[in-house]
């Protein structure tokens, strides 16, 4: 059955303020967005017996502290995306350091992605169930530690080890991250500017690593390692942060702590193996022809399809208590009813979030990699004509806060996804000798003003329909989904690149060496256009998902009640939805 937080009515488990008091509260009807449900999620007579669980309250604290653990999250953000550019920058000087073949230098960046993204869900259950601040201490510790190992590394092998296991602290930071800010801030305006800061973190963290990466690696005699070291020094320092300032972790309010491994291995092992097929696809010999990759992506999603049966069985037995409890049958990794909460709309968020990003990551590549291969500029070069994605990033952010209070946020999502897919079209039309200002600085603000509309709003709403013992796995199922969608975005793109860059080239008579360094100038510029029309067909995409995000309403405030415990019908709970 799918259980659902109704935070639009009077009484929210959020929105209780008092310093680490716990309150028993009884399961009642209320009017809800998400209509035949309960406050919890049953349905209208479902009558099983559903004994009040203590809810945790809000902890009263000054703004100061609010704001440092606003900081100590954000800084989460900050680091794991600021790893991205600052490797990317730096993989053509760690290949040279390294004797690292071309093919194989895309495992540096490969080996954290997979173990990010594969991870997530893990760590976001582990962190509703045993803390989120310990959890996030965990993961800031593993980053900093496995990053600076990452900079003394002498071999290839080595190299990309230590990056996979650096990828498993940003799979436990940033559910948590969102967990503690979803538990510290009630729904309301504080809430919206705590995620939209959150989200904001990605544009800064960008920043960070484009300007830093490009400095440091460029100008200092550890070259590609010092960006490393500089970022493994910040992480400490934050993690100290969030160790003073994060309030103290609540027991969680389940029964039944277990840990659902085998969901867990099957989840794990299942996102592995097709996160690495889409990896290695674009360089794989034959493509999709080619056994291993057959083999490996057929396993990958018999592993996925076998977790959904897993949980589905976990779910129906927890809610039918009344069968024997076995040392098999943990609690549910991820309750398969999640993607029918607000009637498949958060669903919908998900594969939106995904989708988004994919298009988001075919800019992010293709763009650096036509200005550094195709007009041969420097990473400094570089770095100045994205610069202006990540400021106005930040100002995105600032708009969402004081607009998703305010407006529905279908729209905010629908516009979100339309930017992003116009920003690939600037590069898709792109004139190599007109002026910067004409195509690329336009691109650079569409592309950020999409992707964090888009990501801001999607994770409020999927934090105000999760109950406040899951906010982490509901996090880190959002997460994942981007994860995957870069993943998707990159391959896609990157065999229309390298179809289309081995046609023009044979039409224009010029048999493309194994390296791929003798093909003409022209069908460089086409294979770069096309890459950019897959991105744009992902922007379309979401944007035409939107339709199903009808009736979601305003997410970004609190629920409006008076002294009777009446309650205004705003957010989730729509007139759509009562139809």
């Amino acid at each position: 059955m799918p259980s659902v937080l109704d935070t639009s009515s009077p009484i929210s488990p959020v929105d209780f303020p008092g310093p680490g008091k716990v309150t028993q509260m009884p399961v009642r009807s209320v009017s809800s967005g998400i209509e035949g449900l309960t406050m919890w999620g049953e349905k209208s007579g479902d009558h099983r017996d559903r004994s009040p669980c203590p809810i945790p309250q809000q902890p009263t604290r000054s703004l100061f502290s609010s704001l440092c653990i606003v900081a100590a999250c954000t800084s989460s953000m900050v680091v794991n995306i600021a790893l991205g550019p600052t490797v990317a920058i730096s993989i053509p000087y760690a290949g040279k350091d390294l004797n690292i073949q071309k093919d194989k230098l895309q495992w540096i960046v490969s080996a954290y992605t997979i173990s990010s993204a594969c991870f997530l869900l893990l760590c976001g259950r582990l962190a509703d169930l045993y803390g989120r601040k310990l959890v996030w201490l965990v993961g800031y510790l593993i980053m900093a530690v496995f990053g600076l190992a990452s900079g003394f590394a002498h071999s290839a092998i080595t190299l990309d080890i230590l990056r996979g296991i650096q990828g498993i602290g940003a799979a436990a930071m940033i559910p948590a991250s969102l967990g503690i800010l979803a538990r510290a801030f009630p729904p309301g305006p504080a809430r919206s500017f705590a995620f939209a800061t959150f989200a904001g973190g990605a544009p800064l963290g960008a920043v960070f690593g484009a300007v830093f990466g490009s400095i440091l690696t460029q100008l200092t005699s550890p070259s590609w390692r010092s960006p490393l070291y500089l970022f493994s020094g910040f992480s400490f320092v934050c993690m100290i942060l969030g160790f003073l300032t994060i309030d103290k972790d609540e027991p969680s309010t389940e029964e039944d702590r277990r840990v659902d491994w085998i969901g867990a291995v099957l989840i794990t092992s299942g996102l592995v193996l097709i996160v690495f097929v889409l990896s290695d696809l674009p360089t794989a010999r034959k493509g999709l022809r080619n056994p291993h990759i057959i083999v490996l992506l057929g396993a990958g999603i018999v592993l996925v399809l076998l977790f959904a049966a897993w949980q589905y069985y976990l779910e129906w037995r927890l809610e039918n208590p009344d069968l024997p409890r076995t040392r098999w049958t943990a609690p549910p990794l991820m309750k398969l009813s999640m993607w029918t909460r607000a009637h498949g709309r958060f669903a919908v968020m998900q594969i939106i979030a995904c989708v988004n990003w994919a298009a988001f990551t075919s800019w992010v590549v293709w763009v650096q990699l036509y200005y550094q291969t195709y007009l041969n500029l420097t990473p400094i070069q570089t770095m100045f004509r994205v610069l202006p994605m990540y400021f106005v990033g930040i100002v995105a952010n600032i708009i969402i806060a004081l607009i998703v209070g305010r407006i529905d946020v279908c729209y905010i999502v629908a516009v979100g996804t339309l930017m992003t897919g116009c920003a690939s079209i600037f590069f898709a039309v792109i004139d190599p000798s007109a002026p910067y200002w004409a195509f690329g600085f336009p691109s650079a603000c569409l592309i950020a003003l999409g992707v964090d509309f888009t990501f801001a709003s999607g994770t409020l709403f999927i934090s105000k329909i999760s109950l406040p013992h899951e906010q982490s796995v509901a996090g880190a199922l959002f997460q994942a989904m981007t994860q995957i969608g870069s993943a998707v975005g990159l391959s896609v793109s990157t065999i229309v690149f390298n179809s289309v860059l081995r046609a023009q080239s044979r039409y224009l008579g010029v048999s493309v060496d194994q390296q791929g360094d003798n093909t003409p100038m022209e069908a460089q510029l086409r294979a770069y256009k096309a890459a950019m029309w897959t991105g744009f067909a992902f922007g379309v995409l979401c944007t035409m998902l939107c339709v199903f995000l009808r009736g979601v309403g305003v997410v970004g405030q609190a629920p409006a009640q008076d002294m009777t415990g009446s309650s205004d019908k705003k957010g989730l709970d729509t007139e759509v939805d009562k139809k």
